[in-house]
């Protein structure tokens, strides 16, 4: 206040890193992870002819992990959007979706390879 002893200070706060992209970046790494694992068991027992069904249980905790890595990844992109400064970690966010799209994709492909062999 001018004229007076008292004055008045504004602190800058430093945006916080948003929890649902770092969520969704781990997400999406674990289902990068788990469909290399259903392509694993898929294909070294497709001969015998548990890959499919070992390969099959994996898929779906990879599939989960992927949907949850995109829809993680979407929600922190428009909340980060529309929080003005005040929220980061878009990039991680865009990698969220990114890696639970390569997830989903590559559990598809080790499941039909291992349905075909």
């Amino acid at each position: 206040m001018p004229g007076t002893g008292f004055g008045l200070a504004y602190f800058s706060v430093p945006p916080v890193v948003s929890g649902q992209a770092v969520g969704g970046m781990v997400a999406g790494i674990l289902a990068i992870l788990v469909s290399l694992v259903v392509g694993c068991f898929g294909l070294a027992g497709a001969q015998q002819g548990w890959g499919p069904i070992v390969g099959g249980a994996f898929a779906v905790l990879s599939a989960a992990l992927a949907m949850g890595a995109i829809g993680l990844g979407w929600f922190s992109v428009r909340q980060i959007t529309r929080s003005v400064g005040r929220l980061a970690g878009r990039g991680m966010a865009i990698s969220g979706i990114a890696c639970g799209g390569v997830g989903l994709v590559l559990t598809v492909i080790a499941l039909v390879l291992a349905l075909l062999i």
